[in-house]
This record gives C-alpha cells, structure tokens and sequence, in this order.
C-alpha cells in the first residue's frame, strides 16, 4: 500500500497540474458518481492528509484513496496512457493537462465543507502543515497494550505511516515489532517517525538507510533470512494486528530488537 510520502508527492504533482484550471472534463468511473459532472468548476487545491488524497474542486472534494494498487498520474492533452484504459476510475482534464486515477480502492464525491466525514477520523498527518507530535504521542499512548507496530500504524493515531515505515523504524529503534506501547519510548519513536518521512517526502526512491542503491534502500523490510545489515543475523518476519483479519507481515532482526 502507497505510504503518506507517495500520497503527497501525488497531491503535489495533481495540484502544480490542476489548481487554479478549470476542468474540460469530468468522467467519475464509479457508479455512485457516474452522472456526477465537474466539468466548468474550478480546481481549487490538490492536498494530501495522510494517505487519503483530497481534490478541491469548486465546492465539492473528490477524496481519493489509493489503497493496494492506486496510483493518479498527470499526462499531457492527447498524451496516451500508460496504463489500461479499463483500470482508470477518474479522468480529469483541463486545457492543460490530464489527471487520470488508476485502481483507486475509494473514490467518492462530497461537498468541502463535509470533508471531516472522510478524514476527520485521522490522528495529526506526519506531512501536514498542522502535524502535531504531541498529539500523537498522546493518541499511541491510549493503546498501553497494543503492539508498537500496530499503535504506529493506527492511523487514527497518527497519519501517514505504512508498513515499510513502521518495520524501519522498529529497527532503528531497536524495538522488536510486537513490543508493548507501554515499553517504547514514544516521544522518540513518534519523532523518528516524523524525521524519516520528511527526509522521504522529495524523493523518488525511499530509504531510510540512507542509501539509494537497488537493495540498499531498507535495514529489514521484506528482507526475511538475509543478513541483519548491522549484526548478520538472519531477518525474520512474523505477522501482528489488532485481529486476525488485519494481520501484517512483519521483519525484524532478532538480535538487534528486543
């Protein structure tokens, strides 16, 4: 799944395309808003809060969400697409530009002034103008018997970590994954956290080990029975979530975490 960075990269390309234009087009792929036409408002702003996308057009927000496979890509008028043109969901034009949403997992229509019913659940954005630390220390608190891993990947925590965020900084911080909240030092976590995705959010390739070379990018992420790039010891994986149907994969280094 597409992390906060990834989102606000997207936002930040959609918005430098779109804002201020006015859309040629419309075209909603979902049968919630199919009749919907935008076609004559102003594009107004393009943000990100979290991992949620949210496109302002005239008085309505079309809120976005790329869940597994979603991505949105800006194309030239006339440009062809470089992804089937079955898997696009929305087609937004202006003279200027195209914007086309490919496999959004959410995508649905609401006036602006209703947007906290999209997001207004989401703890402080780890990318946002108004990111709150303390705040999210005090919301990854609440949960004192939750595993860290889980906790930080609450969104309702905090905003914008994923998976690979979360494996990374456990490593950095040498916690195992299912380590207690209670047992973490969370004001340093939560600040990690914040300082890893901010040196992430202007990149095209991730890493947070401060390497950019294919293979080098990650300390534990997806890297189960290769060598612990500190110690050599094997990485392993186990999965954590608040329940069985949210189960995650998960990679640590035995050694180093504890």
């Amino acid at each position: 799944m597409p992390e906060g960075d990834t989102v606000y990269r997207q936002a930040r390309a959609l918005n430098d395309a779109l804002a201020g234009q006015v859309l040629t087009r419309c075209d909603l792929r979902v049968p919630a808003f199919a009749t919907l036409d935008l076609s004559g408002q102003h594009v107004r702003e393009v943000v990100s809060r979290g991992k949620h996308l949210l496109m302002r057009v005239g008085r309505q927000t079309i809120h976005s969400h790329l869940k597994m496979e979603g991505e949105w890509r800006v194309y030239e008028p006339g440009e062809p697409w470089r992804r089937p043109a079955f898997q696009a969901r929305a087609v937004l034009a202006t003279v200027r530009a195209q914007a086309v949403g490919f496999e959004l997992g959410l995508l649905e229509v609401l006036p602006t002034v209703r947007e906290a019913d999209a997001v207004g659940h989401l703890g402080p954005d780890l990318l946002g103008y108004d990111w709150d630390e303390r705040e999210a220390v005090r919301r990854v608190a609440e949960h004192p018997d939750a595993a860290i891993a889980v906790a930080l990947l609450d969104q309702r925590n905090l905003a914008g970590l994923g998976n690979e965020y979360v494996n990374e900084l456990c490593f950095v911080r040498g916690m195992l994954p299912s380590r207690p909240v209670r047992d973490a030092d969370l004001p340093k976590t939560v600040a990690l956290a914040h300082r890893m995705i901010v040196a992430n959010k202007d990149r095209t390739v991730r890493s947070t080990t401060g390497e950019t070379r294919r293979g080098r990018t990650s300390y534990v992420h997806r890297r189960e029975g290769m060598p612990c790039r500190r110690c050599g010891t094997a990485i392993k994986r186990m999965q954590l979530g608040r329940n069985e149907l949210e189960l995650r994969e998960t990679w640590y280094c035995p050694t180093c975490q504890s």
